[in-house]
């Protein structure tokens, strides 16, 4: 992981543990919010813990609703961090144990959005870090490709993993990033439960949306 410069790391921290407000929760490309300020979103295989790690990036418990059931989110749901950027938690796709057509619904509309969203600056595409980049992550990733749209692998739950295992899961999963023209080099671990890899991702996503 490359080092950040320490003020970057306390700009970024600020700004994430200023004002954050849910302000809209999308079931259809009619009801996505007006285009305004830059967007991160947030995309994984249902339950990789994509609201557990908004809400430490967050330093907030319960701004994205966690749960244990893959499929809990079933809307695209807007964040405002600080009239700075929007957070953007997207639906969880792979084993949602919810009907094919629900499915094929939540999948329309996330790539309505991926497609169409001029303000999309980058999309953190979480993994697992105790199974590595999944067929499932690879179509998503061809999707993104196809879309041209920036994203970033984000390893998920390494306070699962001994330490000597985490470097050659990133390795593993830089190994796949580069067989994609859309993803970025760099692989960043983390933990929602030990905050591991937390202020740099801020910082990576504060420089993105400034950029």
């Amino acid at each position: 992981m490359a080092e950040r410069p320490p003020e970057d790391l306390e700009a970024a921290r600020k700004l994430f543990v200023g004002p954050c407000e849910f302000i809209s929760g999308a079931a259809s490309v009619e009801s996505l919010p007006p285009v305004a300020l830059p967007e991160v979103a947030f995309a994984g295989r249902s339950n990789v813990g994509k609201s557990s790690l908004v809400n430490a990036l967050t330093g907030r418990r319960t701004l994205a609703r966690v749960s244990a059931r893959p499929g809990h989110t079933r809307q695209i749901n807007f964040f405002d961090l600080a009239d700075r950027l929007y957070l953007v938690d997207l639906p969880g796709y792979g084993f949602a144990q919810v009907s094919k057509s629900m499915k094929e619904t939540w999948q329309d509309l996330a790539s309505a959005y991926l497609r169409g969203r001029p303000t999309l600056k980058r999309v953190c595409l979480l993994i697992d870090s105790r199974h590595g980049v999944k067929d499932s992550d690879h179509e998503t990733m061809k999707n993104l490709d196809h879309a041209a749209v920036s994203y970033q692998l984000i390893l998920t739950k390494t306070d699962q993993l001994r330490q000597a295992e985490i470097p050659r899961a990133i390795a593993a999963a830089e190994a796949a990033a580069r067989k994609h023209g859309a993803a970025h080099p760099e692989v960043l671990p983390t933990s929602s439960e030990t905050r591991f890899g937390i202020p740099e991702l801020r910082a990576e996503i504060a420089a993105v949306a400034a950029g």
